[in-house]
């Protein structure tokens, strides 16, 4: 290298030196002994932002179903429909089958209602034969005594074919009034006798099956009449001068 050269060198490194400033101081560039905050605040991204919007967006408005969850929803209305009609028929049928059996117990039970009621008058008048003969006749005529087993045989035989259908004779005498089953003919004052007691029977009655067919016909006790009460003392008389 020639001296020149050399020369040349320490003339640019001189003057590189002079002619760069030093840089200026930024006030706001914190010192060294100024704590720096550390803390990074979140900001979301634009993608974020987008997708809570649309969250909230599907939330306020009503999300509307499917075409098949409408048709499964069809169905399911449907099969109550039918399941209910169906329970409803059952019961109608039991209802009905119930109601069938009632009626032909019924009518097995009442079929000789009309024909019984016929023949009640057959019993009434072969216990007015009886009852019209005398025990003096009985004794002293063996013709009209035979006569009487015979009629007294008949009705028996008429009481238990009664009986075997069902048929029960009511004598109620000296027992309570119950116009259920009794009809009243007559009242007589009876003073052993509580008010409403029968104290005659004129026709006895029948039921059938425990359903009255003809009610008994019965006389009852009259009840004794009220105290009169005693005349006021501003209509009495006074007898003494």
């Amino acid at each position: 290298m020639s001296i020149e050269e050399n020369n040349s060198n320490k003339d640019n490194v001189e003057n590189f030196g002079s002619e760069s400033p030093a840089p200026e101081r930024n006030e706001s560039f914190p010192d060294d002994n100024t704590p720096v905050d550390n803390t990074l605040e979140y900001v979301p991204f634009s993608d974020e932002i987008e997708d809570e919007a649309v969250h909230a967006q599907k939330k306020s408005e009503k999300i509307e179903p499917t075409e098949e969850q409408v048709r499964i929803q069809l169905l399911e209305d449907q099969l109550e429909r039918v399941k209910d009609q169906m329970i409803r028929a059952l019961a109608e049928a039991e209802n009905t089958r119930k109601r069938a059996m009632k009626e032909r117990e019924d009518a097995s039970k009442f079929a000789v209602s009309s024909f019984s009621r016929d023949l009640l008058s057959v019993a009434d008048n072969l216990r007015r034969a009886l009852d019209a003969v005398s025990a003096d006749i009985l004794e002293t005529s063996p013709q009209v005594k035979n006569l009487s087993d015979g009629v007294e045989a008949t009705e028996r035989e008429l009481l238990r074919s009664f009986e075997k259908n069902g048929i029960v004779k009511i004598e109620p005498l000296d027992e309570k009034f119950d116009p259920n089953f009794h009809e009243v003919m007559f009242e007589a004052p009876m003073p052993d006798k509580e008010a409403g007691t029968i104290i005659q029977v004129i026709e006895p009655g029948y039921m059938i099956h425990e359903r009255i067919l003809r009610p008994a016909r019965v006389g009852i006790a009259k009840g004794a009449a009220p105290p009169q009460p005693p005349p006021e003392s501003g209509h009495a008389i006074d007898t003494q001068v």
